[in-house]
């Protein structure tokens, strides 16, 4: 693919980046042009979370690339600007300052954008998401002041969220709508230690409880829940999820999922020749969903580099699809969490390792393989799990509990 108009990457974070790069190794030789919606060189996104709010890392130390790196790989940047719309027949995009940028290739790595709180007093002063660099640094500065943080979310980000202020001593509350917290990625045991481990550490839990209102004069100073619960604070993090930023695209035309996430195929291409999608805004199909080849969107660097390199395999019209297992990583109040594969509900749990001693995987097991795995504090088992889930290996849950059962002579064996 190329011609006379550029490698449009709408998007400059891990997923834009990622095909830019990889298209260059690969040997791409026509115009790259990367359009990103924030004035920053792409950076690393984990840290705002973790290592930004407790000091650890400095905003100079977030970016991915130096600028001599684009300059050398001849990716031109045009940041600050973001994409209004799309003209699939003219194969051109409006940007928000009202130019249009016609392009060859297109590729939507657009990412998500928090959700952000609907209740009365959502806008007032000291409620904030956190998402971006901007939204990072402004909480940053507001800690320092702070009189109690409610954290409204009790996902991966604001759980990070919930560590992070409660290590720099600051009183904490979550307050998750749903009956646990990381329900939709944990089981109800993983989601039960979790829990157990913020109140270890003060951290006070509210779950199966919502938002009525937030409370306040110019700025906040409490949060009403639905039972009337009223937890002072003097700043809200809002962590409810994000929203795909797909909206131009699916209004020319593109299929998406129910979460809006651009329908692609393994390597990344969409139902328009010469159209791509990848990262948070990327429904890409799974040969680890439920359904295997099912179209799954998942939030993780990771799957936004996988999916990126698959696009430039086939830009370069040497199409390698994406096949690799998913896998994530969280910090939270010292512990690394590790998880691969895509779990299910309905799966068995077999935890290998002691949970109270905080070294553990918790295994998931269907119709007698692994197709899960979620460590604590077990990196070289996280990474075995990895391959496990890879090659489909059908092991007892039995075999699995037993620590002294070889996991690496089970893995050598089903090769």
């Amino acid at each position: 693919m190329g011609g006379d108009a550029p490698l449009l990457i709408a998007g400059a974070s891990y997923a834009g980046l990622q095909v830019a790069s990889s298209a260059r190794e690969a040997g791409y030789a026509g115009r790259i042009v990367m359009v990103g919606d924030e004035v920053h060189l792409p950076y690393q996104r984990p840290p705002l979370s973790k290592g930004l709010l407790t000091g650890k890392t400095d905003v100079a130390q977030l970016s991915m690339r130096p600028p001599a790196f684009f300059d050398e790989q001849r990716i031109e940047l045009c940041l600050g600007r973001r994409i209004t719309a799309w003209d699939r027949e003219r194969r051109e995009v409006l940007l928000d300052d009202g130019s249009r940028m016609a392009h060859g290739p297109l590729v939507i790595a657009t990412g998500a954008r928090a959700r952000m709180l609907n209740v009365p007093g959502a806008a007032l002063q000291g409620v904030m998401p956190l998402r971006t660099l901007d939204d990072a640094v402004r909480l940053r500065e507001a800690m320092p002041d702070a009189r109690g943080v409610c954290v409204i979310g009790g996902g991966f980000i604001g759980l990070e969220v919930a560590s992070a202020l409660a290590a720099q001593g600051l009183r904490v509350t979550v307050v998750e709508a749903q009956a646990r917290l990381l329900a939709r990625a944990f089981t109800p045991t993983m989601s039960h230690y979790v829990q157990q481990v913020h109140e270890a550490h003060g951290v006070a839990v509210r779950c199966g409880r919502a938002v009525r209102a937030v409370l306040g004069e110019g700025r906040v100073h409490a949060v009403e829940l639905d039972d009337g619960e009223r937890i002072v604070c003097s700043l809200v993090i809002v962590g409810i999820g994000v929203l795909p930023n797909t909206e131009w695209a699916v209004q020319a035309g593109l299929k998406a999922d129910a979460s809006g996430g651009v329908l692609v195929d393994a390597l990344g291409r969409t139902e328009c020749p010469g159209v791509f999608a990848a990262g948070d805004c990327a429904a890409m199909a799974n040969p680890y969903a439920l359904v295997p080849g099912q179209p799954v969107r998942l939030e993780s660097i990771q799957a936004a580099n996988d999916g990126a390199r698959a696009i430039a395999s086939a830009l370069v019209d040497r199409p390698v699809p994406c096949e690799a297992v998913p896998w994530f990583w969280s910090d939270q109040h010292g512990l690394k969490l590790q998880m691969a594969g895509l779990g299910d509900a309905g799966d068995a749990l077999v935890v290998r390792g002691d949970m109270a001693a905080h070294r553990f995987t918790a295994f998931h097991l269907r119709d007698g393989r692994v197709v899960a795995a979620h460590s604590v504090n077990r990196p070289a088992e996280h990474l075995l799990a990895r391959k496990l889930v890879g090659a489909r290996v059908r092991l007892t849950a039995e075999a699995l509990a037993d620590e002294a059962f070889d996991l690496k002579a089970a893995l050598a064996s089903a090769a």
